[in-house]
């Protein structure tokens, strides 16, 4: 969001109090991958719109300060606010100073409540300032993809703008009229409460509807001549309905969708109502990576000294992301089942090499990590991964067995090829019935 600000002529201060971060920004190294955010940031740092700081007192000179702040989950799922009460209080100090108003807008992903009854009393108390007067509050969510993010950032599908202040809200959507133009989206005006309510809200249904067609998936798997993909298909062309987030496979993971998910159900339990499809939808993802040991154990059996190839790391394609990822469930399972385990990622072997140190093996390709290999897992949907055909894996494996947990390839193919494949939502048969 800083770096396209930037872009788009803006002056962008980054305050943060992580040296080590700091340092790469300044050094043009962004601390994730994300497409085109290299070249973003280093025009940023060339043009001088984009800077960074771990002086609070800069903000006093911005007219917008963005709270960008992590969230995470507790252990009960919920949320850690402490880190958006910090960004308060030193906002609300550096305020001391300010000569100007100044808009106050909460990003982070936060519980509803959060705006009126944290960051407010934190930065009033702070500030000695008056709110409407010197400062106001607005919350507003987003709704980034990763490996989409500067694509998102500039052509975002919604605005949501809650606030108790509608001079605020008339504020922070001028900025955004000037930043996107022609372009401009629909712009939603709301209570604080409503605005932090959708994000939840908006995610939980995503994570729903994966849910969901990964259940018929797991129905369609025991019924002769069927396949989920051709269900999904049809249904998702239901206006009512709609194709996306209908991709049978192995579940869905990342930074966003479990955390949101707990926190949405730590939220209702604690407004004395059990969220039963929050619950349900959380357990259906949970289990559906078991299935990459069903399928194996279906092919070989005991898996104990097994070589079992993984390939895809990252939570999804275009990003090194591991957390919450399908394949840090899947490795940990293999490796508790006595397999032996080689992995092949794109961008994420440094962040598994965190997680699973030496307990088990990096390859520096696709066709080391599938040598000699008595089952392959496909986790994560990467491009290159779906190039690979049958004849590959029979000429490199010591079983040519595919686990195909995204529903790369084609089994019609990979079975002439004399490949045992095992793909979530076929049943037996399925392979043999085509969309026509």
């Amino acid at each position: 969001m800083a770096v396209c600000f930037a872009k788009h002529g803006y002056k962008v201060v980054g305050i943060d109090t992580d040296q080590h971060l700091l340092a790469k920004l300044r050094e043009g190294q962004p601390p994730f991958h994300e497409p085109n955010l290299q070249g973003y940031l280093a025009d940023g740092l060339k043009n001088k719109n984009f800077t960074v700081t771990d002086d609070p007192s800069m903000n006093s000179m911005s007219d917008i300060a963005f709270i960008t702040v992590g969230t995470p989950s507790q252990a009960n799922g919920q949320i850690d606010l402490s880190y958006v009460v910090s960004a308060s209080k030193m906002i609300g100090h550096s305020l001391r100073s300010a000569r100007h108003y100044q808009l106050v807008v909460v990003k982070s992903t936060v519980a509803p409540g959060t705006a009126r009854n944290v960051v407010k009393p934190v930065i009033d108390r702070e500030s000695n300032k008056a709110y409407n007067l010197d400062y106001s509050v607005c919350s507003n969510p987003e709704f980034l993809r990763e490996g989409r993010a500067i694509y998102d950032s500039e052509n975002p599908d919604r605005i949501i703008i809650g606030s108790d202040d509608h001079a605020a809200i008339e504020r922070l959507e001028k900025f955004y009229q000037t930043l996107y133009s022609n372009t401009m989206p629909t712009v939603i005006r709301t209570t604080f409460e409503n605005a932090e309510l959708t994000k939840y809200a908006n995610n939980a249904f995503l994570a729903t509807k994966v849910s969901f067609i990964n259940c018929i998936a797991s129905i369609a798997e025991r019924i002769p001549h069927t396949d989920v993909n051709s269900i999904a298909s049809a249904i998702g062309l239901d206006a009512r309905i709609g194709p996306h987030f209908l991709n049978a496979g192995l579940g869905w993971g990342g930074s966003c969708l479990p955390k949101d998910l707990h926190s949405l159900l730590n939220l209702s339990e604690n407004l004395g109502y059990r969220a039963e499809l929050i619950a349900a939808t959380d357990e259906t993802n949970r289990q559906q990576a078991e299935k990459a040991v069903e399928f194996a154990k279906q092919a070989l059996g005991a898996l104990a000294d097994k070589r079992v190839a993984i390939l895809g790391l990252a939570f999804k394609p275009e990003t090194d992301d591991m957390r919450e990822a399908v394949s840090v469930r899947v490795i940990n399972r293999m490796l508790g089942e006595g397999a032996s385990v080689s992995v092949s990622d794109p961008l994420a072997t440094e962040n598994a090499k965190r997680i699973f140190g030496d307990r088990i093996t990096y390859a520096a390709n696709v066709d080391e990590c599938i040598e000699g290999a008595d089952c392959c897992i496909l986790v994560t949907e990467w491009p290159e991964f779906k190039k690979l055909n049958g004849e590959a894996f029979v000429r490199k494996m010591r079983t040519p067995t595919v686990v195909d947990g995204r529903r790369l390839y084609d089994p019609k193919e990979f079975k002439k090829a004399g490949v045992k494949l095992f793909a979530v939502g076929v049943g037996p048969e399925g392979s043999e019935s085509e969309n026509r």
